[in-house]
């Protein structure tokens, strides 16, 4: 909610909106506006990659945790803490996300997950770097 608020404040700003009046527009036509904003906060991207997932690419997320047998419910992580995966089991579960799923979608997860917990999924960043081409 924090980073919805400071979503609307920030696009009010700067395209002189009254934020009530931008909260009133059609959700597709706020994010439309969001997406062509090249300076957003960090938790602003955070969130809006997040939700993105969420609403997009819970099957992509699934398989990937199943493949590395992280308990969740249709994507979403039900463990407390998360323990770094094991590098054979981690190859394992990216090289079957990789071919399983369009490789832009499957990149910018492997990415998102890099940049919101790089201590966690450290383990993805030599993999995509190895990534057959």
């Amino acid at each position: 909610m924090e980073q919805q608020v400071e979503a609307v404040v920030m696009l009010a700003r700067r395209l002189n909106f009254r934020p009530k009046s931008l909260q009133a527009l059609p959700i597709e036509r706020r994010a439309k506006m969001l997406a062509g904003v090249n300076d957003v906060s960090e938790a602003i991207a955070t969130r809006a990659l997040i939700a993105y997932h969420f609403s997009k690419q819970r099957p992509l997320m699934a398989s990937f945790l199943d493949a590395l047998g992280v308990a969740h419910e249709d994507g979403l992580i039900t463990a407390e803490d998360v323990p770094t995966p094991e590098p054979e089991r981690l190859a394992t579960a990216v090289s079957a996300v990789r071919a399983s799923f369009p490789h832009h979608d499957f990149i910018l997860y492997m990415q998102t997950l890099l940049a919101i917990d790089p201590e966690t999924w450290g383990g993805i960043e030599p993999l995509l770097a190895a990534e057959p081409k």
